[in-house]
């Protein structure tokens, strides 16, 4: 059995690697194959193969514009798709157009396999910004065509109804999370505190500049931070799941602090692996970064979310932590939001703790619902 692995993978973005990597682990276990009858579509595939043991081929053949390099891509990678046995798209935020490609590169995939008699699924996705009308006809498209449509929060399914999508739609959590493993003992009180950040409205990573409210947001986790650290005497350890883009941003918000000295910086690319041994080694999570939150609760480690994207809103809401997220447009003018949720953690910590293990496991199982997806697909 040949099977085809398509979403934003190989562009060092370790929350992306931590759902291939769900994914594949998901696939092999489903149908007993070895990595070897995979293929995954990806933005480097040499690292792929060679970090997975999969094959891999380019996700897209750039061809001066957009409408050439759609043509040449559908003409290479048609040819491999029509070998599979199934195409799984997904997962990660993949049904929007927010940077133009995204929508008509992964809807050129279900042609792909519709045009080959190639059954495929869309798998545990996040749907939006859908803003554009030919993004909106690629997703509905790639929905209507498809052996079964899943996404991992009720906002995207909402969302892809209003947009008018027939097709029925499964919630099933994002994949990543069956990559939770065991169980741990949680600590007495809460000291280490693991943050992430993102490039927000920075020129090196976002659609935009804006060098006022990039500051802004990082002057207000900077002292949001110096009042949890003031208050209480707690390590803050700066991490990444994007490098080296996230690496910087700790590093302009750490310049900021009165109280740096209590922090520091893991100044790697962490491989997903890596990332839930990080996680694991914190007593709580205060995440930008939507898999940094999604793989400390793996690791069962509380979470805190700065909702710079509405799929962290979205997650939270999921999560029934919408008090513990915070706007990131509000993060420069309230000084205490960590730190009051920090004291209503610590006031309730074997709560916080048992909680936090009870949602692991909730999501873990979720997500696992959705290896039906590929079973069905394939008896059809």
């Amino acid at each position: 059995m040949k099977i085809g692995i398509v979403g934003n993978y190989g562009n060092d973005n370790n929350g992306d690697e931590a759902i291939l990597l769900s994914i594949i682990k998901q696939v092999t276990s489903t149908f007993d194959i070895g990595r070897s009858d995979l293929t995954v579509f990806s933005n480097n595939p040499k690292q792929t193969a060679t970090r997975y043991g999969v094959t891999s081929f380019p996700l897209y053949y750039k061809n001066g514009n957009a409408v050439k390099t759609f043509g040449k891509t559908f003409s290479a990678n048609r040819k491999i798709v029509k070998t599979l046995d199934l195409l799984i798209i997904g997962g990660g935020g993949i049904l929007m157009d927010l940077y133009g490609r995204e929508a008509p590169l992964f809807g050129s995939y279900a042609m792909m396999a519709k045009n080959s008699g190639v059954p495929y699924v869309v798998y545990g996705c996040g749907a939006g910004p859908l803003n554009t009308g030919l993004g909106k006809w690629f997703i509905r498209y790639m929905c209507k065509h498809a052996d079964s449509v899943s996404v991992r929060d009720p906002e995207s399914k909402e969302l892809l109804q209003s947009i008018g999508v027939k097709q029925s739609i499964q919630v099933i959590g994002d994949p990543a999370f069956s990559l939770r493993e065991g169980t741990r003992e949680p600590s007495a009180v809460p000291v280490s505190i693991g943050v992430t950040a993102v490039p927000y409205y920075h020129a090196g990573y976002w659609p935009e500049e804006d060098v006022s409210r990039y500051d802004d947001y990082v002057e207000g986790m900077a002292r949001n931070l110096d009042r949890l650290a003031e208050q209480h005497d707690v390590k803050i350890n700066f991490f990444a799941t994007k490098y080296p883009q996230d690496a910087d941003v700790t590093k302009d918000i750490q310049a900021k602090m009165t109280y740096a000295d209590r922090t520091s910086i893991i100044d790697e690319n962490l491989l997903p692996e890596r990332i839930l041994d990080v996680t694991a080694q914190q007593d709580i999570v205060i995440g930008t970064r939507l898999h940094s939150l999604i793989l400390a609760t793996c690791t069962e480690t509380p979470v805190m979310a700065i909702s710079y994207h509405h799929k962290v809103n979205d997650f939270m809401k999921l999560a029934e932590l919408e008090q513990f997220a915070f706007p990131i447009s509000e993060i420069n003018q309230n000084h205490d939001l960590f730190l009051e949720a920090f004291t209503e953690m610590e006031g309730d910590w074997t709560g916080t703790s048992e909680r936090t293990k009870e949602l692991s496991v909730l999501l873990y199982e979720d997500a696992m619902k959705g290896t039906e997806q590929f079973r069905s697909a394939v008896k059809k």
